[in-house]
């Protein structure tokens, strides 16, 4: 009789999970991002200067109330909206764990240093 109850208990969460499934891959339909996360759409390198490679890279955000597309530990994320607007972009995090960051003098973008002095500049659009 205990054997019966698990079995049946094993089922019923079984086809809990594969509703849930099902209903989520309902939701996200292909092509969709769950709210909160980014992609890259698009990167560009040109390395045609010596000692300089200018990256370019596009991405999509599906970003919740209050946040807008930005940059965390170097990759594209959802941040507060009110760091954006005053131009704080280090109050982002953008920086590997690593890597110090200051803004650039006109508030356009912002630097993130190395250990060993190389630096990495990013101006947002």
């Amino acid at each position: 009789m205990q054997l019966l109850r698990v079995a049946w208990a094993l089922t019923g969460a079984a086809i809990c999970c594969f509703l849930l499934l099902l209903i989520h891959s309902r939701l996200l339909k292909e092509g969709q991002l769950a709210a909160g996360t980014c992609e890259i759409v698009t990167l560009d390198r040109d390395s045609s200067q010596p000692r300089r490679t200018i990256a370019r890279q596009t991405a999509r955000c599906a970003c919740k109330k209050g946040q807008i597309a930005g940059t965390t530990r170097a990759r594209p994320a959802c941040v507060d909206a009110g760091i954006v607007r005053k131009k704080q972009w280090c109050e982002m995090v953008p920086c590997l764990e690593d890597e110090g960051c200051d803004l650039l003098v006109n508030k356009s973008g912002w630097t993130c240093t190395q250990p060993g002095g190389r630096v990495k500049t990013t101006t947002a659009l």
